[in-house]
């Protein structure tokens, strides 16, 4: 992340009080958001789901590679400091330097999201209720839009036509 604090250097900053939201969920910015200082909360659906302190750490970068709303609300704990960068598209197709991180970002995610569908199937074996929803995971994990439809699994395809 310090390489993209030092791509970032000289950008202007906004700054956000305690409790303000800096994403909502299903809002569409169009914008990147760098964590400078301070530390949020990330909430899907309502339910906090993770905190975030670390400086150079993105938010809105699934939002602008899939160009969809933002996927969950930020908001602030504390006074945070964020650089916030608009057409975040643009920037990403132009910025390898800032491009390799966010990849690695979710690139990290999706390993960690790997071990763990691994530990639920292994704790949870032969419960035929929870091989169901485990199944429904791994299709989503392993969806691929790309592919044909007839190898969708059946509940990305229903996803994916519910997004339309």
């Amino acid at each position: 992340m310090s390489d993209i604090m030092e791509l970032l250097h000289g950008r202007k900053l906004q700054t956000y009080a305690a409790g303000e939201d800096v994403i909502r969920q299903g809002d569409q910015t169009g914008c990147l958001f760098f964590l400078m200082e301070g530390t949020v909360e990330i909430l899907r659906d309502g339910v906090p789901v993770a905190t975030a302190s670390e400086p150079g750490v993105v938010f809105g970068e699934m939002s602008a590679l899939l160009e969809v709303p933002h996927t969950a609300t930020v908001r602030t704990i504390g006074p945070c400091t964020f650089c916030v960068v608009p057409d975040s598209r643009a920037f990403l197709e132009s910025s390898p330097d800032v491009s390799h991180p966010v990849c690695v970002l979710l690139a990290q995610r999706l390993n960690a999201l790997n071990k763990y569908l691994v530990e639920v199937k292994r704790k949870f074996k032969g419960d035929d209720h929870l091989d169901v929803v485990i199944t429904s995971l791994e299709g989503l994990l392993y969806y691929h839009p790309l592919r044909l439809r007839s190898s969708t699994p059946p509940l990305a395809k229903a996803m994916d036509s519910s997004a339309r």
